[in-house]
């Protein structure tokens, strides 16, 4: 039974984003409203704002929840590149999980204080390993930039179960190197994303933090 205006029905922030992520992943950004977003929970609309205050927040709120169930990688005692290996690869997860949500990372900074919150523990870590803070600033950028980007560039393909992109004999015909290469990847290969990060945080590593 829907509640009245008064009553939160026990809701939390976090089921408030559950419920929204859940609708979005069904139905789409479009579906998302804040009396539909109500309907959802059984509760009237208003009773939604005692949680996030507007429309805006609650699109925050949504990329927050991606960043923020990647981000246990940095609650281990590993080094700075492992944590963040291991961010990246829950974060791309999370992005191909909710491919809907995707257009909101793309266009929304979305500077939450969670996300602050979790991009100042990353930034001390990297400053511990020896990156001055805006060298470590721009290592979280560049590990950002990159997982988002191969979100969108490269989907999974879940026909063959990889990430990769199909190019076929006809397509090659005249660039006998890419028709070569094509021809030598396995449809298993999934080692892409590893090769280009760890490349990444090597370089890092070596280019050093000053």
């Amino acid at each position: 039974m829907k509640r009245g205006r008064g009553q939160s029905a026990g809701l939390t922030r976090e089921m408030v984003l559950d419920a929204a992520m859940g609708l979005v992943d069904r139905e789409g950004l479009t579906a998302l409203t804040m009396r539909r977003l109500g309907t959802e929970l059984g509760v009237e609309a208003m009773t939604i704002y005692h949680h996030v205050p507007n429309k805006e927040a609650l699109l925050d709120g949504l990329v927050e929840r991606l960043v923020v169930d990647a981000s246990d990688a940095f609650s281990e005692e590993t080094s700075w590149q492992d944590a963040l290996r291991v961010f990246a690869h829950r974060w791309l997860a999370g992005l191909r999980a909710h491919p809907q949500v995707l257009p909101l990372v793309l266009t929304r900074p979305a500077i939450t204080p969670q996300n602050l919150d979790l991009m100042e523990g990353v930034l001390a870590r990297l400053h511990q390993a020896g990156f001055s803070l805006p060298r470590g600033l721009d290592v979280i950028y560049a590990v950002a930039g990159f997982v988002v980007g191969q979100a969108v560039i490269f989907p999974i393909d879940h026909a063959a179960g990889a990430q990769r992109v199909v190019l076929t004999a006809t397509d090659l015909e005249g660039f006998p190197l890419l028709a070569e290469a094509a021809r030598a990847e396995s449809p298993a290969r999934v080692d892409r994303f590893d090769y280009a990060l760890d490349a990444m945080l090597v370089g890092f590593g070596e280019a050093g933090g000053a």
